[in-house]
C-alpha cells in the first residue's frame, strides 16, 4: 500500500496528547511547523489515556517498513476497552491520517472509509493478524494486531467503532511526504 516516488520520503507526525477531560482527550500535531489541533472524543469510557511519559507500548517491528521505524515518538496512548465510538476532530484539515494500533486482539473495528495498513507485525503484546472487511473499511484483529492503518483522502474529523476486549490503544498521526534534495546535475540533464 506504501507507494513513494523515488524523489519523495515518507514522514508521520505523531499527536502529542496533552490532556484529558472526561471522554475527551486533546492534543496537537506539528507538522512542519504548522499547529494542528487534535480532540479525541469516544463514547464510552477510556481504559486509560497516557499523556506523559508511562509504558512504551510502541516496541518492536510493528512499526517498521523496511529500514525505517515510523513508531510513535512519545508514550502517548488512548487504551479503549468498551465498545462504542471515536471521533477524531483537526482543527485544520490534513491528509491521510494515520493510526498507530496497540493490542487490537479480537476487535471489530470500522472507519466507514477506506483504510489501508501500512504495515503490522510483531508488537508490545505479541503479533496477529488484521482481516480486512468486505468493504476495504475496516477489519477484525486475529490475534494481538499491532501496526499502522492510513485513511487515505484528506479530512477535518474522522470516527470509526471498536467492540469490546480488555483493552486495544491507539494514538493519532498525519502522513507526510518531504522533498528528498535532488542533484544539481540531474536539474541540468531535464525531465
Amino acid at each position: 500500500s506504501l507507494s513513494l516516488s523515488a524523489q519523495a520520503a515518507l514522514s508521520i507526525y505523531w499527536t502529542d496528547l496533552t490532556s484529558v477531560s472526561g471522554k475527551t482527550v486533546s492534543g496537537s500535531l506539528n507538522i512542519g511547523g504548522d499547529t494542528v489541533d487534535v480532540t479525541i472524543t469516544n463514547s464510552a469510557n477510556y481504559s486509560f489515556v497516557h499523556t506523559s511519559p508511562s509504558t512504551d507500548y510502541w516496541t518492536k517491528t510493528a512499526y517498521t517498513i523496511g529500514a525505517t521505524n515510523y513508531r510513535p515518538t512519545s508514550t502517548d496512548v488512548i487504551a479503549l476497552s468498551d465498545g462504542g465510538s471515536v471521533t477524531i476532530t483537526f482543527s485544520k484539515a490534513v491528509t491521510n491520517p494515520v493510526l498507530a494500533l496497540t493490542s487490537w486482539n479480537g476487535n471489530t473495528v470500522d472507519f466507514g472509509t477506506p483504510i489501508s495498513f501500512l504495515v503490522y507485525g510483531p508488537g508490545y503484546w505479541g503479533n496477529g493478524t488484521p482481516i480486512i472487511n468486505g468493504t476495504n473499511t475496516g477489519f477484525y484483529g486475529s490475534g494481538e494486531v499491532h501496526g499502522l492503518v492510513e485513511l487515505p483522502g484528506t479530512f477535518t474529523s474522522l470516527t470509526f467503532t471498536s467492540t469490546s476486549e480488555g483493552w486495544h490503544g491507539f494514538t493519532v498521526g498525519v502522513e507526510g511526504v518531504s522533498s528528498v534534495p535532488v542533484p544539481a546535475a540531474i536539474w541540468l540533464l531535464g525531465p
